[in-house]
């Protein structure tokens, strides 16, 4: 199993939008949930030691039938608490997975790094793996499409 996964991915923006777009309210609905699904943020304290909370719905046929026959509710809570919060360059926060059929709860890390480049900025994801290399894949694959929907969301604006 993976101990941790680099994801890279360059936006032609500033450092400041990708900031905003990933530690308010209205930029994380825009684009943190993966393809098929919504998200509502219920409560945001970005501070280490603060919180995130949202609400991830399944809204595609096809991620609604996945959820069902893994046993899942169609719509989570998730909770972040922030480690690190030093914008806009770094951001760091624990995720609860609580949501997983048969597993214990346990907390894995992620690192967000914003590092200026000449056509904009590149953010370096640093992702811990999960319990094992099924569920560590899923989440990978679904860091890179949310990673994909902000790349949508900076070229509309």
């Amino acid at each position: 199993m993976v101990d941790r996964t680099r994801i890279e991915h360059d936006y032609p923006a500033t450092a400041q939008t990708i900031w905003e777009l990933w530690t308010t309210a209205a930029g994380i609905e825009k684009w943190w949930a993966p393809d098929g699904f919504t998200v509502r943020v219920d409560r945001l304290d970005l501070r280490p030691g603060g919180e995130l909370v949202y609400t991830m719905t399944a809204t595609a046929p096809e991620q609604i039938e996945f959820m069902r026959s893994a046993g899942m509710p169609l719509s989570t809570e998730s909770r972040k608490t922030f480690t690190e919060v030093d914008g806009p360059r770094r951001l760091a926060y624990t995720s609860l997975a609580d949501f997983i059929p048969g597993v214990e709860p346990y907390e894995f890390l992620t690192t967000v790094e914003l590092e200026p480049t000449d056509t904009g900025v590149r953010v370096v994801m640093t992702v811990d793996a999960m319990h094992d290399d099924v569920w560590t894949q899923r989440l990978i694959q679904g860091r890179q499409n949310e990673l994909a929907n902000l790349a949508a969301v900076v070229a509309d604006r």
